[in-house]
């Protein structure tokens, strides 16, 4: 059994990408995200990778959530199970820019929160720490 990937290039006439595809559109979906710039916010961030399955990224500049999770009407054969009433983001999807030779690289890529913090310490002004003692006193004048 062959199972070297097609080339994109290589499709006869009338062949369709997604009959060598592993159905990658269908097996997360990414929301974009406000860029955080607060430590509040990538905190927010870090309670999102706290979940199975949820990572982030940067494209373009852009924020994204990824979750990683199949859609329910992915068929075994990674064909779509509903395909003549799939949802319009599907009917708008087009193999011309998908993902199928795994080459994908992001700007940034968070898997833990422990990344975020990371992060944070590298990009944010240092956490100014609390103390508990009182403001400096006024010097004493000098008697002479």
């Amino acid at each position: 059994m062959d199972t070297r990937q097609i080339h994109r290039e290589d499709l006869k006439p009338g062949e369709c990408l997604c009959d060598h595809c592993s159905a990658k559109c269908c097996k997360y979906f990414a929301l974009p995200i406000d860029t955080p710039k607060t430590r509040e916010e990538f905190d927010y961030l870090r309670w999102y990778l706290l979940h199975d399955q949820a990572t982030a990224f940067v494209e373009d500049g852009s924020w994204y959530l990824l979750v990683h999770t199949v859609c329910k009407h992915l068929r075994p054969d990674n064909r779509c199970g509903i395909y003549n009433e799939r949802p319009q983001v599907c009917r708008e999807y087009s193999t011309t820019n998908c993902e199928y030779e795994d080459d994908w690289v992001y700007e940034r890529y968070f898997e833990t929160p422990e990344q975020v913090d990371e992060y944070v310490e590298a990009v944010l002004p240092p956490k100014r720490r609390h103390t508990f003692r009182g403001r400096r006193p006024p010097l004493l004048p000098i008697i002479g």
